[in-house]
């Protein structure tokens, strides 16, 4: 394999003309430039420069080589450049992947701010539910997602360093004509002769909602699905049954809904920033974990529900 350093040393004597100006331009000793060309040669098994009465110049297949090392030399300093700019967060890019609710929430400021900070990092967002996005996470398809879990499931996303965000309770949200509206202090067990509007069975929130059900005695009578907080919020807000809404998802409130805190705790899921347990961490993502955390840390301080 050509050596990088001694290449550049063709280049230079090559260009000035003579080893002792090419030693002169690079600070070093005539005698390593010598040393270094006569490596080169060795290497390459063909003559590279002639000596002559005026100077040195190349032979054919040091014409050759010369060319190629132009664009090898030229390659090699692109790539140096552009990992410095990923590593002064001047250039390179940052994808990111969310949860809806969070990504309605915490990311739009949290983008908002970094774009601030270092506009020529390319960002990119991608959506979906954690256990789709953790598995993409680990292949490398994004490098920081925000994901979610509830008690008992921290097995769930092995493999991914997490930097704990904040804990989002879940509110038991219903019509405001409810009889039960009027009370603040309620518990699941007031609501079990109710219709349940929850998101589809097979997500991690409506099995959370099944399993806090049943630990207050009932089955949950679940008449209506959606992946949609909004939806779900516009049902409730109908008249058509009651939900468990997660504080992230209620930002925005349905005129016609009233929630309630649930006596003596609000169910709740952890929420966390994720990146995969490998060494180099991109710096871009660093830098949005801590703005990510400065959100999350607004988030809750403000009250925001």
């Amino acid at each position: 394999m050509l050596n990088l350093t001694r290449l550049s040393i063709l280049r230079e004597v090559a260009h000035r003309g003579s080893f002792s100006a090419a030693a002169d331009a690079l600070d070093y000793t005539q005698s390593a430039v010598s040393q270094a060309i006569a490596r080169l040669e060795s290497e390459t098994g063909a003559v590279l420069l002639v000596r002559e009465r005026r100077g040195v110049r190349p032979t054919v297949a040091g014409t050759t080589l010369l060319r190629h090392a132009d664009a090898i030399l030229a390659q090699v300093q692109a790539a140096q450049d552009d990992l410095a700019a990923v590593l002064g967060l001047r250039g390179g890019r940052l994808r990111i992947a969310s949860f809806p609710s969070a990504g309605s929430t915490l990311i739009p400021q949290a983008v908002a701010a970094f774009r601030a900070l270092h506009p020529n990092v390319e960002l990119s967002l991608g959506e979906g539910e954690p256990e789709d996005i953790a598995p993409r996470l680990r292949a490398g398809e994004f490098d920081l997602a925000l994901l979610f879990e509830f008690p008992g499931e921290a097995q769930r996303f092995r493999g991914l360093a997490a930097t704990p965000l904040l804990h989002d309770p879940m509110w038991l949200a219903l019509p405001v004509e409810h009889p039960l509206a009027r009370k603040h202090d309620l518990t699941l067990h007031d609501v079990r002769g109710e219709d349940w509007v929850q998101t589809s069975a097979q997500s991690a929130c409506a099995r959370h909602v099944v399993s806090v059900c049943r630990g207050a005695g009932f089955e949950p009578r679940v008449s209506f699905e959606s992946d949609d907080y909004d939806t779900v919020q516009g049902l409730v807000a109908a008249g058509v049954g009651v939900a468990l809404i997660p504080r992230l998802a209620l930002t925005q409130r349905r005129p016609g809904l009233v929630v309630r805190r649930v006596e003596p705790e609000n169910p709740a899921r952890r929420v966390f920033a994720a990146t995969p347990r490998q060494p180099g961490v991109a710096p871009a993502a660093e830098v949005m974990l801590q703005i990510l955390s400065r959100r999350a840390h607004e988030f809750v301080s403000l009250g925001e529900d």
